[in-house]
């Protein structure tokens, strides 16, 4: 099958990759029929190299249709549409019985002490193939995999594998009061969504902070009272709130924020060292871009809440915790749960569109075209924010693979 694999820093290529099989009783095949470009892949694109193979396939943003299942399945058959999230997840053990499937005692990475399992993304959690590829081996497949109704676009569904859940948990960590205030820092695809579901949920005001023209129009047509990285932001942020700070600050930028220079001069140090004295140094010493989490602090009101929803990597943080201390915040962050919010995100899924989940992706492009999307992605241009993969799809006519209107 053809799938998307790193091959090094900021180097994606498909290749010709075996197809999955069944390892299984409990396993499912799943053919994808569409697969997202998320942020977080971004940080194995530039950031965790030291941490992946030449060969990898990267992706964790399916849905797709069962083609095969392990003779231990009982819920799924062959035929029947799915989403699947990005947590390899069991289901049933104490931590996802308590809803913290992204903690799941089945498959976490005891190697490196880390959560449970993720499909696409690294030794650091497990080095499941990922799901830019035409084909996908799905663990637990009576309690894992999220069924879907046949009929509506696949855009109506595919969210639920990774950016609806992770901007439903942001806006639910960030425990905005009703009529409330909150400060989105950043406007990619989880701090675009999570500005829509804060103003679904009642937000007074959703102040959406990022320095790329595009995304803050994007926003600004929903509702968000769209800012740029400008000298006078922290002043005109209090200006709309009362010259507090609003309630509560949403971090979806993560560990590549702009701005600080130093640390980006150490993630481009390490990337050149080999591999396992790379990995040894990020995990001991690694230092994160935090430029959006000191932003976060510094905005927020006293006594407010900063929910942290970007990936960040560093061992070795410096934190404003005097800030913290002084201002009495509340610090909630984590991989999502995605199996958790699903009952909450499903009734919105409707022909109504609350979300406006149908117009989400900026960009489909065949599989065949993800080193120009990663590329782009990247960049932030073309008006990319989401990039949604059609496995299905080939490249025909020598054109390039952003040409064409994006979707609205």
């Amino acid at each position: 099958m053809k799938a998307v694999t790193w091959q090094g820093r900021r180097k994606v290529s498909v290749e010709q990759v075996p197809d999955p099989v069944l390892q299984k009783p409990t396993d499912v095949i799943v053919r994808i029929t569409s697969s997202g470009l998320c942020g977080s892949d971004l940080h194995l694109y530039e950031v965790l190299g030291p941490f992946l193979d030449a060969g990898d396939v990267l992706g964790h943003e399916p849905m797709g249709v069962v083609e095969e299942v392990g003779a231990d399945v009982r819920r799924l058959r062959p035929g029947t549409r799915v989403v699947v999230p990005f947590n390899v997840s069991c289901g049933t053990c104490a931590m996802c019985s308590r809803g913290l499937h992204s903690q799941c005692e089945t498959t976490q990475v005891h190697a490196y002490d880390t959560g449970a399992a993720l499909f696409g993304y690294t030794k650091l959690y497990g080095q499941v193939p990922g799901a830019q590829a035409e084909y996908l081996r799905v663990p637990f497949g009576d309690t894992l995999p999220i069924q879907v109704p046949d009929g509506p676009p696949d855009d109506r569904f595919v969210y639920l594998s990774d950016v609806l859940p992770t901007a439903w948990q942001a806006v639910e960590y960030a425990e905005i009061p009703p009529g409330g205030s909150v400060a989105v820092l950043g406007l990619g695809p989880i701090g675009d969504m999570a500005s829509r579901i804060a103003l679904l949920r009642g937000a007074g005001l959703v102040v959406g902070i990022d320095p790329v023209p595009d995304r803050r129009d994007r926003a600004a047509a929903r509702g968000v009272r769209a800012l740029d990285l400008s000298d006078e932001l922290i002043d005109r942020v209090r200006d709309l709130t009362d010259g507090r700070g609003p309630d509560a600050v949403i971090d979806a930028v993560g560990m590549e924020a702009h701005g600080a220079p130093v640390a980006k001069g150490l993630h481009t140090m390490v990337a050149l060292l080999p591999d396992g004295l790379a990995g040894r140094m990020m995990r001991r010493f690694g230092v994160d871009r935090l430029s959006a989490l000191h932003l976060a602090v510094e905005l927020v009101r006293r006594g407010g809440t900063v929910s942290l929803s970007g990936v960040y990597g560093g061992a070795a943080d410096p934190m404003p915790l005097f800030a913290m201390f002084d201002k009495q915040i509340r610090l909630h962050m984590g991989q999502a749960n995605v199996l958790r919010w699903v009952d909450d995100l499903l009734p919105l899924l409707t022909d109504d569109d609350p979300l406006g989940v149908e117009g989400f992706a900026t960009h489909r492009l065949p599989l065949d075209a993800a080193p120009e999307a990663y590329d782009m992605f990247q960049a932030k241009r073309d008006g990319a924010v989401k990039i949604l993969f059609s496995p299905g799809a080939h490249l025909s006519g020598g054109g390039t693979p952003a040409e064409g209107p994006p979707a609205a």
